[in-house]
């Protein structure tokens, strides 16, 4: 008989459930989402500031309209008549690098910037100056910063409050400010954006950067299943899909 491989996040037995060593329904109604998502891909509970942001972080990026690869992919796909599976699939397989990956590309230049300042015993602000003048040199774009809509993306102004309010925001916060102040001095107007403000945060709660794609695909598939439902139940079958050519026409400004 060959030897048992080996897992230690689910243990299932009879009329037992438990997550890293919890007991679901010990869980149901007491944590929120974000402390399970923790819980179950990093292996500890973090405390409830951590699942607040967490929280925070996916409905912050729930959906974005009709013009995202995923959402146009997704639609395409249900138009067709695929199943529900299909049409979601494309969606997924539609976050990439350059759509949903600058989360992980911004946690990557914050924390050359940290590890730098603590190797050379200097400041964020030094160390980021330095970071950013490598990527000119090198004419690399550094990721998280700008938005082809948004120069205040509420989203982000709100990430960042919560996180200074719940002690959350840190040297990797500080880091991204930074390149943003450099950017402003350099004549960028280039605001620190929602993907850039979720790679700090995620750096702060020491979330793996390889994982930060699947955080974004977590929270974006409830707005792809949205899409996929309405494109089943508004739109005729097997359309040419314009991305310019559309019209919101839902409630508006509504208030919780």
């Amino acid at each position: 008989m060959s030897e048992k491989w080996k897992t230690a996040i689910t243990n299932i037995e009879p009329n037992k459930v438990q997550l890293r060593g919890y007991s679901i329904d010990a869980l149901m109604g007491k944590i929120s989402f974000g402390q399970v998502l923790y819980l179950a891909i990093m292996g500890k509970m973090p405390d409830e500031n951590v699942g607040k942001i967490l929280d925070m972080i996916l409905v912050s990026s729930v959906d974005h309209g009709v013009t995202p690869p995923s959402a146009l992919a997704a639609r395409t796909v249900a138009s067709t008549g695929a199943s529900l599976n299909d049409a979601l699939s494309a969606g997924i397989l539609s976050i990439n690098r350059w759509h949903g990956g600058a989360i992980e590309d911004s946690m990557r230049v914050y924390t050359e910037i940290v590890e730098r300042a603590k190797q050379e015993g200097i400041e964020i602000a030094e160390a980021a100056q330095i970071i950013v003048g490598e990527y000119k040199q090198r004419k690399e774009k550094i990721k998280g910063f700008g938005h082809r809509i948004h120069n205040k993306d509420p989203r982000q102004i709100k990430l960042y409050d919560t996180a200074k309010k719940l002690g959350i925001a840190g040297k990797y916060v500080e880091a991204s400010e930074t390149i943003r102040e450099i950017f402003v001095k350099n004549g960028k107007d280039l605001p620190i954006n929602v993907d850039g403000a979720i790679g700090a945060i995620l750096c702060e709660i020491d979330f793996p950067a390889e994982l930060a794609n699947a955080l974004f695909m977590i929270s974006r598939m409830v707005g792809l299943t949205a899409h996929v439902f309405e494109e089943k139940h508004r739109e005729k079958p097997m359309r040419r899909i314009e991305p310019s050519a559309w019209e919101y026409d839902g409630e508006k400004d509504k208030q919780i």
